[in-house]
């Protein structure tokens, strides 16, 4: 089983180099490639996720290498219950971005050869349990992003590629100087995730040192879950991005904060989560209550979307915060089952774009008698995203509001408003752009077909598999989950 993280993880970059040096202008072989390497890279996930056993506690598919032995780093990389779905999310996504982007003008050699390198960064956040080697990866994924946004964005693109890349940078800074200060306290002499984890900082320098290097690690993190006040970036990157890149920005790179969080922040300094669980559960609930509320005014679908992924992500850290196995565990969950359906809302945006070159929801009415596949496929994804029972947003959820109850009631009971108001513009935006009279400059649509709703029907699937049946990855979730809480003591 040893080398499979490896061969996901950087197959992506061999598929970015061969599709790169592709002669010539062969559109076609840049697209096969592409997507011939992104399957293969799915494919192998799934071999993983099949080979993995939710009964064994600790790592599987461990690799672990020294790379520049005098600073203690390490290749090391793994897999548990944590980062599993993870992956096999990213490879799921970075597939139908592929796909969803078929017709993609101009340079489609330099952007698919960029959506393979921001794959790679993204696998080896996930992968990764060196904590520089974490940083690394943290970093390679900026680069492709920046580009996609800033040469294939819309008319603001330069503005939202800049602004995300100073946010990041901010976050990085934090990030490094937390790691850093782990290290050297540590007195260990090693980036080892797990064996940092040993070290009782708190005991040796004081809640002081905890709490700081909490909050610097968490803040670079939270930057990208993103977190109020540190949100700002994400409306304008999802509103001037491409359609695909989009999906891999709300899909998987978002849950890099969440993930960091989980694997670091509650992990190596548990002390400081259990001190500022409040602090953290208090601004999980204004980024539910205010994404939610932004989403309700906005009048571009995209917007909307992206404002209802502030919210969103707001459960996610609500569940980090009540610090219970069962909301954390709903948390993860809320992780994999956002990137899905928001995955699929930014798809199904951007068919109609392409369609009717306009994203303003007052353009449209009636749609649904011209584009009724269509039309059933994003009422279906509204109603997963605002947790219809039998979708898979629904088992996250709740998930994390049972298990948050118990330790944040006052503030869980604030946060479960915000499903009214998801509620609320989701089913406004849909009664507004589907149903009524047609509107007649929209008489020439066509419904969603062909290529275009492969990904939309994979992601549907996805949402309602997990939605009937969440033991398919619950139990993964929960190995890895469980030694997090025991490290916790609560």
């Amino acid at each position: 089983m040893s080398g499979y993280l490896t061969i996901i993880t950087f197959l992506p970059l061999l598929g970015a180099i061969v599709t790169a040096l592709i002669p010539g202008r062969n559109e076609r072989a840049v697209k096969f490639s592409a997507a011939g390497f992104s399957l293969v890279a799915l494919l192998l996930s799934l071999v993983v996720a099949v080979q993995f056993d939710p009964s064994k506690s600790g790592l599987q598919f461990v690799e672990k290498l020294p790379w520049i032995p005098q600073l203690g780093v390490s290749y090391f990389v793994g897999i548990d219950g944590l980062n599993l779905p993870m992956v096999v999310l990213t490879t799921l996504l970075t597939l139908l971005a592929v796909l969803a982007s078929w017709n993609i003008k101009p340079n489609p050699k330099e952007y698919f050869a960029l959506i393979l390198l921001l794959e790679v960064g993204i696998l080896g956040v996930f992968v990764s349990l060196d904590l520089l080697l974490f940083f690394l990866f943290w970093e390679v994924e900026l680069i492709p992003m920046y580009l996609l946004i800033a040469k294939w964005g819309g008319p603001r693109r330069e503005y939202a590629a800049i602004k995300f890349v100073l946010y990041t940078l901010a976050g990085s800074a934090l990030m490094l100087t937390g790691i850093l200060a782990l290290y050297y306290a540590s007195g260990a002499k090693t980036f080892d995730m797990f064996e940092l984890a040993k070290t009782p900082y708190a005991t040796l320098y004081g809640a002081a040192f905890q709490t700081v290097v909490f909050f610097l690690l968490w803040t670079g993190f939270a930057i990208k879950l993103p977190v109020f006040p540190f949100h700002t970036w994400l409306p304008d990157a999802h509103v001037e991005a491409p359609t695909a890149v989009s999906v891999i920005l709300a899909g998987v790179l978002l849950k890099m904060g969440g993930y960091g969080m989980i694997r670091i922040n509650m992990s190596l300094l548990p002390g400081a989560a259990r001190e500022y669980a409040w602090l953290l559960g208090t601004l999980a609930v204004i980024s539910i209550i205010y994404g939610a509320g932004l989403s309700m005014v906005q009048n571009d679908l995209k917007k909307m979307v992206a404002y209802s992924s502030v919210s969103h992500m707001g459960y996610v850290l609500l569940g980090f915060a009540a610090l219970t196995s069962l909301s954390v565990n709903g948390a993860m969950l809320q992780m994999f089952t956002h990137g899905t359906i928001t995955g699929l809302l930014f798809l199904l945006v951007g068919v109609i774009y392409d369609k009717a070159h306009t994203r303003q929801i007052s353009d449209f009415g009636g749609l649904a008698t011209k584009m009724p596949f269509y039309a059933v496929l994003f009422t279906m994804a509204g109603l997963a995203s605002l947790g219809l029972p039998g979708m898979s947003g629904f088992v996250a959820e709740f998930l994390v509001f049972v298990g948050s109850f118990a330790s944040l009631p006052w503030l869980t009971a604030i946060g479960a408003a915000g499903i009214v108001i998801t509620a609320g513009y989701l089913l406004w935006m849909i009664q507004r752009v589907f149903f009524g009279p047609l509107v007649p400059k929209w008489a020439h649509l066509e419904d969603a077909r062909g290529l275009e709703a492969v990904p939309l029907v994979c992601l549907m699937a996805v949402v309602i598999l997990v939605g009937v049946y969440p033991g398919i990855i619950t139990g993964i979730i929960s190995s890895g989950v469980a030694p997090v809480v025991a490290k916790l003591g609560l």
